[in-house]
Parts: structure tokens; sequence; C-alpha cells
């Protein structure tokens, strides 16, 4: 019988099924940073177990380390009191902990991948939501809570709900100027961020078939965006070739059988999908949210939508409240909203890749005047691959302070926050109200490109525009 790979996946990890109706699922790779393992452990402690697969756990720190300071102690005690605890817990219980001092420190979604800990046909879990990043390897990945994470490390299992499959087909060619990061904001525009609740998305056609790596990383981590649990692109060739010769890939002989092994947890052709949608590349155009959740968005050449354009009262509601909270006029058009901060970053957008675009077109030009600009790499791994190329000194001369590696901005659980009412162009993940530090700062989620063109206008502005963007 044709199967998906998400059906695959489950099947070939589940241990049993439980009496409620969900199923121990085998994790095969458990990925823990610093804010929400320290409570885990203690439970650990408290029913006085021990890791039961310490060499399946990895570890590293990201959302609390400040961008702007490398030495220890941390000018907050909190941060570097999540540090220590980390730190006593992975020499505790046997766990390989990437910190700052190995070099290979990083977001916990750009390190597990670029240390080839990712691969196909796995499970993988993680105390934090934008896990599903890892689908991009043809691995089932998912976010999880504290009492998850002591599960998993008590047992290397956890109890699960199977989901529904939706096969989300992008084809034909993309316009210039068009990224990932438009892609998946558009299909959360168009599926709504409930959209995909009780739902695993597979992400395919050509438009996925063209893309790298990174790519399919940006597109799956904002799955849960959009309210599945899960996203993932089938592995191919481009997967393995990213994942050949990395620190954790298998090696020699075994890396021939791995890669049979994970073809064979591809979708097979005429596999049943709960839903399938369709969409055509060349209508999606660079996409900016206006609102405070990340299905408010529009095209950039588009305007901000008015109540009474709702086809409903809890419609209406939202858009109202989305305009209160954001001080936007109804009706006004998003090109030209100015902007006071612009963050390039997370672990959506802060790739080798995504310095690289914006750093190809920004060279030689500056920043706006009063405009406050910053790059975060998101890890140290891609820090040092942006400082070989020059990529740093690049987006200084223009203007953008370059960072050590960290979640920064995306969520400020660390100094780089949002002061007041600012309005920042941000290449993150959520727009959610006080996401960037500020109760009452407002985010505007776009691609690092368009970051780029806020940062050098001033104002919400049409990268293709502003950098003659036409390949």
């Amino acid at each position: 019988m044709a199967k998906s790979l998400f059906q695959k996946v489950w099947e070939a990890h589940t241990v049993r099924q439980l009496a409620n109706g969900q199923t121990q699922l085998l994790i095969g790779t458990h990925l823990i940073h610093e804010v929400t393992s320290p409570q885990a452990f203690g439970m650990l402690r408290d029913l006085k177990l021990k890791v039961a697969m310490p060499h399946r756990t990895f570890a590293t720190v990201d959302h609390i380390v400040p961008t702007d300071q490398f030495a220890e102690p941390y000018a907050d005690p909190l941060a570097q009191a999540m540090m220590n605890a980390l730190r006593q817990n992975c020499a505790e219980f046997g766990i390989t902990f990437f910190e700052r001092s190995t070099g290979k420190q990083g977001i916990v979604h750009i390190v597990g991948p670029e240390q080839g800990i990712t691969q196909p046909g796995t499970t993988i879990a993680c105390g934090d939501s934008h896990t599903s990043t890892h689908g991009a390897f043809g691995a089932i990945a998912f976010g999880i809570g504290t009492t998850q994470i002591r599960d998993v490390l008590a047992t290397q299992t956890m109890a699960l709900g199977a989901l529904k499959v939706r096969r989300i087909e992008v084809n034909g060619k993309l316009r210039p100027g068009v990224y990932a990061k438009d892609i998946i904001l558009h299909i959360i525009r168009t599926l709504g961020v409930n959209g995909g609740t009780g739902f695993a998305y597979e992400y395919a056609g050509e438009a996925f078939d063209r893309m790298s790596m990174e790519e399919r990383m940006t597109v799956c981590n904002m799955s849960i965006e959009g309210g599945a649990r899960v996203g993932y692109v089938n592995p191919d060739e481009t997967t393995f070739a990213y994942l050949k010769g990395r620190p954790y890939a298998p090696k020699g002989a075994e890396w021939d059988a791995a890669v049979a092994r994970w073809k064979s947890f591809a979708s097979d052709p005429g596999c049943h999908y709960d839903d399938v949608v369709k969409i055509d590349a060349a209508t999606i155009e660079p996409t900016v949210t206006w609102g405070i959740n990340p299905g408010q968005a529009i095209g950039v050449g588009e305007c901000i939508p008015t109540p009474e354009s709702a086809a409903s009262a809890d419609e209406k509601a939202s858009i109202v409240e989305a305009l209160e909270y954001m001080k936007f006029a109804p009706g006004a058009p998003i090109k030209g909203t100015k902007i006071d901060v612009a963050f390039l970053g997370s672990c959506t957008n802060g790739r080798l890749s995504d310095f690289e675009e914006v750093a190809r077109y920004v060279k030689g030009r500056k920043v706006a005047k009063g405009i406050k600009a910053i790059a975060v790499p998101g890890s140290q791994i891609v820090a040092l691959q942006c400082e070989k190329l020059g990529i740093d000194k690049i987006l200084a001369e223009a203007g953008f302070e370059w960072r050590a590696a960290g979640c920064s901005m995306c969520l400020a659980m660390n100094p780089d926050k949002l002061v007041g009412d600012q309005v920042s162009a941000s290449s993150s993940n959520r727009n959610f109200k006080g996401r960037q530090g500020s109760p009452t700062g407002r985010t505007i989620l776009m691609s690092p490109l368009m970051v780029a063109a806020a940062a050098l206008t001033g104002h919400v502005a049409d990268a293709r525009e502003v950098f003659h963007v036409s390949n």
C-alpha cells in the first residue's frame, strides 16, 4: 500500500498504541536548550531517574545569550543562571553541549542541521515550537513542553496523537525578488493561522524541488505559525548533498546504506492525503505582515485590510484589534510604512544564504539615518562563514551592527529588545503583541532582502524596486 513519509516515519517509530488512542513514539533525536529544559532535569532528579539515551540528546544555548557580550558572567543574572544550569545538567547526565566555547553554538534549529544531526526518516523533538524546521530533511519534527521533555529524557519516548496530512504543492516559477519566506507567509495567509490544526504539512512541487536546504528550512520553520504541528519536504539529492561530510552524518559504506534508507521514506506516488492544496508560484509577491499574527499578511503592493472587508464577525474583530495595536490606518498602502528597527536573523532567516543575499544587494549602500539595524548570525559557524566571505564587513559598512550568534530580537529573552512602540522590519517568525521585547512594540515580518530594503529606505519598501532585482 502506498504511504506518505509521515505515515512511514510514524510507523517506524511506533512503540505501542496507548489506551487513550495516542501512540507511544520513539524519539530518534532530542534537542534541548537553556529555557525549557531546567525544570525537566529537576523532575528527573526528584524521580531519581537518569537520561535513558544521552547519546541521542544534544544541547545548545540560544534564547538568552547576549549577542553583544561573549564573556561571562552575563549582565542578566537570570541568563547566567540558565547557562550554568544547562552546563551542569549536560555534564551530570552525559549530554553533548554545543556551548559558546566550542565554536559550534547557535540557535538549536540551525545547529542540528549544520552538524548533520538532523537526518531524514527520523523523529525529532525539542522544547521549542519551531522544531518543525528539521522537517526540511524529511524528518517528523515537533516542539514539546517541559513535561514531555522530561518524558523523552527519561524514556526516549513520548505519547502523541496521529496527525492528518495535507500536501501543499507550489508549482511554477517564482518571480524575481520572491523568496522562501514569501512562500510560507503566503501559505499562512491563504490557509490561516489555525488552518493546519491537526495536520502535518507536506511541502512539494516544482518550487520546493528547486529550493536549497536552507530555503526549505525557512518554510518548514513557520509551519507552526500556520497551525500545523509538523511540516516536511521529502528527502532528495539536495538533502543528501547537504548532509554529506557533516560531523554527525554517516561515513563510508554507512553513508550509502543511509542514503538508500532515507530514499525509502519519501512519500510513495499515489499515497493518500487528507487534503491537497495547490498554489501557483507566479502569483506570490514579496509578502509582509500588517497585523499581530503571521496570517495577517499582504503583498507589498497591497493595502492594509479594512474591518468592512472581513468575511465574518470574528475576522472583523481580529482586524480591529490588530489595527488598534499596530496604529495603522485601514485601507492604507503597507508600502511606505515607517520603521525604526531592522532585524536580520532568527531560526527562520539567520543562515549563510540569507546574509549572502542581503550582502549582494546592500554592498556600497547605507542604512537610512535614524534606523537601528542589527544582523545576527544563527550560529557561530554561520558567523565564521560570513566573516570568511567578508559579509560582516559589507553589512557593517552599510550600517548594520554585526552581532554574535543567538536568537536575539526574535523573542527578546535577551538584551535585544524594541523600545516603546517602535516598528521593526524583521526576518523572524512571529509578530505577536510584545514579541520583540516591548509590550507595545510592533513587528512587520518579511524576507531578509525586504528587511534590507526597509533598513536602507527607512520604511516598508519593495526590494525589487530598491535593488532593481531581476533574477
